[in-house]
């Protein structure tokens, strides 16, 4: 199978990592998606198919934090920071992490710092 694009080797990645990784009501899913502008990343549980909740860096409350950031893997640690910080609120301290296909380094390594800074545990 040959895959000629980039995005065509993200999405068969994640479709395997996907295999494995499956969240629960006691340890949820911790996803992870980066477009050319901006990061997002949320809290699934796979058993009933909902998402707990999700933090991007277009969310209103974490404007003003992401205006001090100079780069772009600082404001990838802010939502990570951000993300466990709303998951701690609602009791959620240990989550299984799904890079979605992406190599871990760089954003995506930030965000999980980032998570793991904040009190998330994986």
């Amino acid at each position: 199978m040959t895959l000629n694009t980039r995005q065509e080797r993200r999405l068969h990645i994640k479709t395997h990592i996907r295999k494995t990784v499956k969240g629960t009501p006691e340890r949820p899913r911790l996803t992870v998606y980066r477009s050319l502008q901006h990061l997002y990343a949320a809290i699934v549980d796979d058993t009933t198919h909902r998402t707990l909740l999700s933090v991007s860096t277009l969310a209103k409350d974490l404007r003003d934090e992401l205006k001090d950031a100079k780069s772009r893997k600082e404001k990838s640690r802010l939502v990570g920071k951000h993300v466990a910080r709303k998951a701690l609120e609602k009791n959620i301290t240990t989550v299984v992490f799904d890079r979605g296909g992406y190599l871990y380094h760089g954003l995506v390594r930030e965000i999980a710092e980032g998570a793991r800074e904040g009190g998330l545990q994986f």
